[in-house]
């Protein structure tokens, strides 16, 4: 680690090694790199992520981030076709497709036995508020092939089952184990042009 008279230097470093990706080497040629370019890198990035830290939120309806100044327009649907997604990383990646133009609905996550994920724990319930209030027509379950994803999908699936909904999922040229925001933007703008109904067995 850095000197250990330089305790604002060594804090700094173990903060940024905890990222993604980022182990301690990283930690501190980034750490000295922001050191060296102070003005113009470190104090903007200091006051963006405080502001972020500030002002920035997460719609306790959608999942989606939103700003305390301004109220998310999850409910105002222009649409009737809203896109599931464990998490924003997931929104993203569809987002840089322009595949999908409409709402999103932000998980939270998945359902796992082994990390104690419950239903409870994710935004299914204002989910299914979400369709009766907004008039929604289609569901399109946009969940990661992982063996958690597509536990979440059927639990979803059942959960909907009485709403008169259309439910359908990325097309089957989705990798299986694979998730959402690592694959290719021409892979995701396929499975999603070519979505089919979630109960079709073929």
């Amino acid at each position: 680690m850095a000197n250990s008279k330089q305790p604002e230097l060594d804090n700094l470093i173990q903060l940024l090694s905890r990222l993604p990706s980022l182990g301690p080497k990283s930690a501190k040629r980034i750490a000295l790199y922001l050191l060296k370019n102070k003005s113009n890198l470190m104090k903007p990035l200091s006051e963006a992520i405080t502001h972020v830290h500030t002002n920035i939120i997460k719609c306790n309806v959608c999942g989606n981030l939103t700003s305390k100044e301004s109220k998310c327009t999850c409910l105002d649907m222009k649409t009737d076709q809203i896109c599931v997604v464990e998490n924003i990383a997931d929104m993203w990646a569809l987002e840089s497709t322009s595949v999908f133009k409409g709402q999103f609905h932000i998980l939270g996550g998945t359902l796992s036995a082994i990390n104690g994920s419950n239903p409870e724990d994710l935004l299914i319930n204002s989910l299914v508020d979400r369709i009766k209030k907004c008039n929604i027509k289609e569901v399109i379950l946009a969940i990661s092939a992982t063996i958690e994803g597509q536990t979440t999908a059927h639990y979803i699936n059942d959960s909907l089952k009485n709403l008169n909904v259309k439910i359908t999922k990325l097309a089957h040229g989705l990798p299986v184990g694979s998730e959402i925001e690592y694959l290719d933007d021409g892979t995701l703008f396929s499975a999603f042009k070519y979505r089919n109904s979630f109960n079709n067995k073929n």
